[in-house]
């Protein structure tokens, strides 16, 4: 009796799941079809932004390797085509490489490629925060000083791992237009930072015994 009631009951389930399939044929059809296309279209899309990456690191290292003084205006060119492509490693390498060679003379056409970088490119944190201080390094010998701050308050506003290195950076400028009192505040920020990078510390206490003591 046990036995019929149980074969009954799994007869009404089969049954039962059975109609639900039939009835909800199209819907099923529909989700599994749906969910198809998702996977299918993540994965080309992926693919995609992997071929694309190889491709850049492939054009980047070429021009690099090949660059000359014969080739200074194309590599230049495509250089500044690849910062335009903003790709968050190569782009920034590229830029980088401008500055290192001297490909450009115009400081505020470099400063425009240093905002496609920080403004417009998809990067890390602390990735954008270092090509901010790099932006910083860059205008450092001839910026005004509410420029420059301009440009570092982001960093020296923040916990940014950058921070020490923006407050250093204020406290040599202020140091070498003599204006020792500001100087003297932004060491004394850096000695009083927690998670100041460990060799800017050193490098501001000694500072500061040395050049700044009273």
């Amino acid at each position: 009796m046990d036995e019929d009631i149980s074969v009954i009951n799994s007869n009404s389930r089969n049954e039962k799941v059975r109609n639900y399939f039939l009835k909800n044929k199209n819907k099923i059809i529909s989700t599994v079809l749906a969910l198809t296309i998702i996977l299918i279209a993540a994965y080309s899309y992926d693919k995609h932004k992997t071929n694309q990456k190889k491709e850049i690191s492939n054009e980047f290292n070429s021009i690099t390797l090949n660059y000359s003084e014969k080739t200074k205006d194309k590599s230049t060119k495509k250089l500044l085509e690849l910062i335009n492509k903003k790709d968050p490693t190569y782009s920034s390498l590229s830029l980088y490489f401008i500055i290192d060679n001297n490909l450009i003379s115009d400081k505020n056409r470099i400063n425009g490629l240093f905002d496609v970088l920080i403004e417009k490119t998809s990067l890390d944190k602390e990735i954008k925060n270092l090509v901010v201080y790099k932006k910083a390094l860059f205008n450092a010998d001839n910026a005004q000083e509410g420029e420059l701050l301009n440009i570092l308050n982001p960093l020296i506003n923040s916990k940014s791992v950058w921070k020490s290195h923006a407050l250093y950076l204020m406290a040599e400028y202020f140091y070498s237009k003599n204006q020792n009192q500001k100087s003297k505040e932004f060491f004394n920020q850096i000695i009083s930072l927690e998670n100041a990078n460990a060799g800017i510390k050193l490098q501001a206490e000694k500072r500061l015994n040395r050049d700044l003591s009273e």
